[in-house]
């Protein structure tokens, strides 16, 4: 078959055409060192790397975030921690100033480190996290939480939100815990508070609240122990129209009170008209700084006589109750601190282990296996001289060569 040289040009140009492009291919694989260099190379490859990028964007993006989630709820563990030995420290105060042999100058000095102390308790209160974002404030995280109001309580100015923080595809967690939750708030089974009005005139002292029949048919409700006169106490619920509960009984210093689950003693001599109201810790107030503040007033009081001794001694009583309920909400607060903390421990590493997973399945997709790639470049180059070689032998042919 006789081939023109037209056509023999066409053919030779289109033959090392595709040898150079496919030599170019292998040089730009090898360059790149990976396989696939557009879609059409290898379509459902291209997808599923695709996906298998962006799930190891997704992941870098949720590990940001649970790094931003570990150092926040540490600071807060951190400050808890703080805040826990500090309430201890001022639970002693209050048990040394109780000791019956205290002066009032003794009295003065402790009340001055328990303001000492609430001015520390205050500023753990308003920590912030060095970027100006106070850390128990809520959503309103721009202004400190805790302010001291003109007759020296302290007011939240805050609000209830938690920031919430996406630590992993399905997991939103709370980075923060908002200042009311923490410092003016007990828990659900915090143990009663009794308290003595300041209006009482006799040297009756309470003694702590023991609960001793949680399934009693009153337990949970509010109580007054009022003394009808000095001998004689009676029981009542605090409700409209009140449910008595033990009628008028003769008073016995130090002898158990017993009434809706609930035990008490007072011992001293109560006066007619005193009472004692004995509530849920809820009812009675939550504010740890509300009570350091009550404990302050309450030792700068001066103790002329038993009675006023007596006054001072309950209100102290009634400080360290709700310190008590105040210390164990902070203790719970940081247990759940702790368990979230602990959660982003095993996030993190189910992430690694998952983006090593992906890492490997992204390299078995488009990874160049260099070896093979070398080992097909000469076979190209070596094809494509040998191409061009050939051509420009068969275009010096002519007839006259054989003439």
């Amino acid at each position: 078959m006789r081939i023109s040289t037209q056509t023999f040009y066409e053919q030779s140009r289109t033959s090392m055409g595709s040898q150079q492009s496919s030599l170019l291919r292998v040089q730009q694989q090898l360059g790149a060192g990976t396989r696939i260099l557009a879609p059409s190379d290898d379509p459902l490859g291209a997808t599923r790397a695709l996906a298998v990028s962006q799930s190891i964007s997704l992941t870098a993006q949720y590990s940001a975030s649970r790094n931003h989630a570990v150092q926040t709820l540490s600071l807060e563990e951190n400050t808890l921690q703080s805040v826990t030995t500090l309430l201890q420290n001022v639970k002693s105060s209050l048990i040394e100033a109780g000791n019956g042999t205290m002066t009032d100058a003794d009295r003065a000095t402790i009340a001055t480190t328990l303001q000492s102390n609430l001015d520390q308790l205050q500023g753990l209160a308003n920590t912030d996290d060095g970027n100006g974002q106070f850390l128990f404030a809520g959503f309103r995280s721009g202004s400190a939480p805790f302010v001291r109001q003109a007759d020296g309580s302290i007011q939240y100015n805050g609000d209830q939100g938690q920031r919430q923080v996406q630590v992993d595809a399905s997991r939103q967690m709370a980075g923060t815990d908002d200042g009311r939750s923490i410092f003016q708030s007990v828990q659900s089974g915090a143990g009663y508070v009794a308290s003595a009005p300041t209006s009482n005139t006799g040297s009756g002292v309470f003694s702590a609240t023991s609960v001793v029949n949680p399934k009693d048919v009153n337990y949970g409700k509010d109580f007054i122990i009022s003394f009808p006169t000095t001998g004689s106490y009676r029981v009542d619920t605090v409700s409209v129209p009140p449910t008595p509960l033990v009628a008028a009984t003769p008073f016995t210093p130090g002898s158990a009170i017993a009434f809706g689950g609930l035990q008490i003693s007072i011992s001293g001599t109560p006066a007619a008209g005193d009472q004692v109201n004995v509530v849920t810790a809820k009812n009675a107030g939550s504010d740890v700084f509300a009570a350091i503040g009550d404990a302050i007033k309450a030792l700068k009081t001066p103790v002329d006589g038993p009675e006023n001794q007596a006054l001072v001694l309950n209100a102290l009583s009634t400080a360290n109750r709700k310190l008590t309920n105040a210390h164990d909400n902070v203790l719970t607060v940081r247990s759940s601190v702790g368990s979230r903390l602990q959660e982003l421990d095993s996030l993190a590493v189910n992430a690694d282990n998952r983006t090593l997973y992906d890492k490997s399945y992204l390299s078995d997709l488009q990874d160049l296996d260099y070896s093979s790639a070398i080992a097909e470049f000469y076979q190209r180059q070596t094809a494509l001289q040998a191409s061009q070689q050939t051509f420009v032998k068969i275009q010096q042919i002519s007839l006259f060569n054989y003439l």
